[in-house]
């Protein structure tokens, strides 16, 4: 339908809108299960705009960002790849590695915690594509195409139910006149109005029957289009499963990377247990090429004697089962005395809790002062 014809109607029809919101002429109303459905399609609507606009603050939090992206979008042109947050972070540790040393404990670890961040960052890269393609462009085509559509056949729906009830109301005033005309008492004055009268209503009667085939028409197309809402939501339910599956999967990759770092940091030289006890270092050093009374593979817990000097307390971080009789199980968030002894690892502690005693991994302990 034309612009034309829409704009002859919005003019026709003001009259009827006029009196129609003074509450002086009667209004067409629409079936129940029609008003469900419009009802329906506007819940529909509102819903899922909060949603898109949301799920794009949660993909993309910084404004400024969306705003480029959609100035992208409009002019149809690409926009430039942009780096995420944690490859940055990995970036710049990697970077900060080489100006310390790669060699040094916090340089080593630095390179390996860097390296994690940027495989963080690559799997959060692509999430956000997967879900952009599977949710938010599902979410913006019915915003965009199928509720535009639906909004343009109501508006010419409402504009023909005003020509519907002007016409109504011209073949009513057309009656009243005719049957006022009826009852004039000089026949020969009044027979040629009555002609035109009758005429005016004839023709008021044609146009009433115009306008509700038209009316009826439009109804139908609109209720179709108002149907199709709950295909809307089929295909939007098999969207947020997508999406859903995506943030799985995109989180299982971080567990995976972050499990992999730590057990990586278990296997890098520790500053931790070198500057707990720095005697006990120096004296290693000094008795290099003597074998130590206490090797680490036939340490015997019951034999180690926590030295004069050097225990310190430690908070433990997770909780973890002990592998064998030479090791602590430990419980999270409780304190223990650590100390190391000549020949152990350095990723390793030996741990005192009241009589109880064993080794103890470093990388599950935070060193207290």
């Amino acid at each position: 339908r034309d612009v034309n014809t829409v704009c002859a109607l919005c003019v026709s029809t003001l009259p009827q809108f006029t009196e129609e919101k003074l509450g002086q002429a009667e209004k067409t109303e629409l079936d129940a299960h029609f008003e469900n459905l419009m009802s329906r399609a506007d819940c529909t609507k509102n819903w899922t705009e909060k949603i898109y606009r949301q799920t794009e603050v949660l993909l993309q939090p910084n404004p400024s960002a969306r705003i480029e992206e959609f100035l992208y979008e409009k002019l149809d042109r690409k926009a430039p790849s942009r780096i995420t947050n944690a490859e940055l972070l990995g970036q710049y540790m990697q970077d900060a590695a080489k100006e310390f040393g790669p060699g040094t404990p916090y340089g080593s670890t630095l390179i390996e915690v860097g390296e994690c961040e940027r495989r963080l960052g690559a799997a959060e890269r692509e999430f956000l594509q997967t879900s952009a393609i599977s949710f938010l462009t599902p979410l913006r085509n019915f915003l965009e195409g199928d509720w535009r559509t639906i909004s343009k056949e109501r508006r010419l729906l409402e504009n023909l139910r005003l020509d519907l009830d002007a016409c109504k109301t011209r073949l009513k005033k057309a009656k009243v006149a005719e049957a006022k005309a009826a009852m004039a008492p000089d026949f020969q004055e009044t027979r040629p109005r009555n002609y035109v009268l009758s005429a005016s209503a004839s023709a008021a009667e044609h146009e009433l029957r115009v306008a509700q085939t038209e009316f009826d028409r439009q109804a139908e197309v609109t209720r179709l289009l108002l149907e199709g809402i709950s295909s809307t939501h089929v295909n939007h339910l098999r969207c947020l499963h997508e999406f859903v599956e995506a943030q799985a999967a995109y989180y299982k990759r971080c567990h995976f990377h972050m499990q992999e770092l730590q057990k990586e940091l278990g296997r890098l030289p520790n500053a931790f247990a070198l500057n707990s006890n720095p005697s006990v270092a120096t004296a290693g050093s000094a008795s290099e090429g003597i074998s130590s009374p206490v090797e680490t593979d036939t340490l015997k817990i019951e034999e180690v004697q926590a030295p004069a000097t050097g225990t310190r307390k430690a908070k433990v971080l997770y909780d973890y089962d002990a592998a064998d009789s030479s090791e602590l199980s430990l419980l999270a968030d409780e304190l223990i005395t650590v100390y190391t002894v000549p020949g152990m690892d350095s990723d390793w502690l030996i741990g005192e809790r009241g009589n109880q005693k064993g080794k103890v991994p470093v990388t599950y302990l935070e060193l207290l002062s």
